[in-house]
């Protein structure tokens, strides 16, 4: 694990631009009836997720293997890597298979409604999400329960959360233990076992934050991570084998499903959780790894951090309603879900902004938004010529002040998507990643120009052009088929015809899925093309070259057949 980080890193500081592929054994289970057997390789495939979406260009995906790497195998695997329009695959015997996040069915029925009969242990209990769980366990009668947390009775609210269990009638204990050590957890089983009734369940809440881009990521912050998540869950794994438990629940996060940003251990962490939870299901063991999304009131997220999520379309879930869905999970059995509050009209765009995200195409099928198809809005038709429009704004004017005109545009938006007061502070050559745009702002402004202009503009807009000065200039190349530039008395057509419409073709092919069933013969017919216009290209020099030649005099023949060709003659 810690090598794949420093791989990732090394490769980024050697200025590698090749795709780095990952490849595990035993990771994930990938057709029915197959036995998860590592894990400890899980991990792997959450950090991968992350350097995906940090390191779109640089990264290739993640392959998991089967036991016996035969020949028929092997040519799958160079398949997968010489690109298959996959990124998340397990090669098997009956083929290739591809990672999807799928709907969940509703269960049927309400289950079997799980009653405690003993202790449960949650670590992590004193936290905001612990503490909803203690609750639940209460409310159902739950003989004992046991909160353990690193900070233990010194915990805020803890007093109060203690007094508020106790009187619903179950008995509470709370211990100042870190799961992420194993004679801590050792300790706390010991004594749960000494001290009665005898444990008949775990949820595992512990974990650690990380707010760390992979760049910059360190061992020793991956150890610590990892230890509180991973460890803890390793530890409660192992120390309870022998335990006839009811329910063994890990709580994993959304991070491992598809990856999230600055948090590449907390994402192999979690996804060790839910590699654990099949790994015990194949052995007969209770398990079920819930990847949660972000909690109102508390847990993972800042108050902040729940509003830049929901502005990406993750709306921060009710408690009540998380509880809800865990007691359906543990009733029905279930061995791994993710539950989140997500729109996905909102989260995809941004989220597959740089590189394809094919895990979601069968939950994101949205309708693309207005002028992201590559369709102008309003029917397709272009931006009008009156004076209200900004294209009756460009009308008539130079092609410096063409260019200043859209240039105070795109700063305008720019600051109004970052929330400055005014556009002063958006400099006309500073990157736009420098200036405090991802890809969820990034998005946004595209969207704000593509209605100020009413023009269809590709989703990577900063990324093709990624700053101020430049995204302006590829607006007025995009205006130039519906304005006219004046210079002095005379009107000057805009850039060529052929320009716009290959701008307009480019923002078409950007919005292409790559699972679009046509892209080889949109590979194809754009390969002809390129070769004819060549070839046009050609036969033009050709006949420009033959005319010249024709009104050249016999100095200016030989002149040139002594530069380009070497051969001089001797005139005497």
């Amino acid at each position: 694990m810690a090598g794949t980080q420093v791989l990732v890193q090394a490769l980024g500081d050697a200025g590698v631009g090749a795709r780095l592929w990952v490849l595990t054994c035993g990771a994930v289970a990938a057709v029915p009836g197959e036995v998860l057997a590592s894990p400890v390789q899980a991990q792997v495939w959450g950090l991968g997720r992350v350097a995906a979406l940090e390191h779109p260009d640089r990264w290739g995906g993640l392959v998991d293997l089967p036991p016996v790497l035969d020949g028929r195998a092997g040519d799958r695997l160079c398949a997968v890597l010489a690109g298959c329009g996959e990124d998340q695959v397990a090669v098997r015997g009956t083929g290739i298979w591809g990672r999807r996040l799928v709907p969940a069915p509703v269960p049927p029925g309400p289950g079997r409604a799980w009653m405690p009969r003993g202790s449960v242990l949650i670590t992590g209990g004193t936290g905001a999400i612990g503490g909803h769980a203690a609750r639940w366990l209460a409310g159902r009668g739950c003989p004992r329960v046991v909160l353990a947390s690193r900070s233990g009775p010194a915990a805020a609210g803890t007093a109060a959360l203690a007094a508020g269990l106790a009187g619903t009638g179950s008995a509470v204990s709370v211990l100042a233990a870190d799961a992420g050590r194993r004679d801590h957890a050792a300790g706390v089983l010991a004594w749960t076992a000494a001290t009665g009734p005898g444990l008949c369940g775990v949820l595992h809440t512990a974990g650690l934050v990380q707010d760390t881009p992979l760049e910059e990521a360190t061992t020793a912050g991956l150890e610590a991570v990892l230890a509180a998540k991973a460890g803890g869950a390793a530890h409660l794994h192992e120390l309870t084998a022998g335990l006839d438990l009811d329910v063994f629940v890990l709580f994993s996060s959304i991070a491992a499903t598809w990856g999230s940003g600055r948090q590449p251990g907390y994402a192999a962490a979690n996804a060790f959780l839910d590699g654990l939870a099949g790994y015990r299901r194949a052995a007969g063991l209770a398990a079920t790894s819930l990847a949660w999304g972000p909690w109102d009131g508390g847990g993972m997220t800042t108050a902040q951090g729940a509003a830049y999520l929901r502005r990406r379309g993750l709306a921060a879930m009710d408690p009540a309603l998380a509880i809800r869905a865990l007691a359906q999970a543990i009733d029905h059995g279930e061995e791994q879900v993710t539950i989140a509050d997500v729109d996905w009209a909102r989260f995809t765009p941004p989220f597959t902004l740089r590189r394809p995200a094919p895990l979601l195409s069968a939950v994101s099928a949205q309708p693309p938004a207005a002028g992201g198809n590559g369709t102008p809005p309003g029917n397709g038709t272009p931006p009008g010529q009156d004076t209200g429009t900004l294209a009756g704004q460009l009308a008539g004017l130079p092609a410096a002040g063409q260019q200043r005109v859209l240039l105070d545009l795109v700063r305008a938006e720019a600051a109004a998507v970052l929330g400055h007061p005014t556009p002063d502070t958006v400099e006309t050559s500073r990157a736009f990643s420098d200036l405090g745009f991802d890809s969820l702002t990034a998005v946004e402004l595209r969207d704000r120009l593509s209605r100020a202009t009413g023009l269809p503009l590709p989703a990577t807009l900063l990324f093709d052009y990624p700053a101020p000065a430049a995204a302006a200039t590829f607006l007025r190349s995009r205006l130039g088929g519906y304005v006219r530039t004046t210079v002095g008395h005379d009107d000057m057509e805009g850039p060529m015809p052929v320009i716009a419409e290959l701008d307009k073709l480019e923002s078409m092919l950007s919005e292409v899925s790559a699972e679009n069933g046509e892209s080889a013969m949109i590979t194809a017919r754009l390969e002809t093309l390129m070769s004819r216009w060549k070839e046009i290209r050609e036969r033009a020099n050709e006949t420009a070259f033959t005319e010249k030649l024709k009104s050249s005099t016999d100095e200016e023949v030989f002149d040139f057949i002594g530069k380009e060709l070497g051969i001089f003659w001797n005139e005497q």
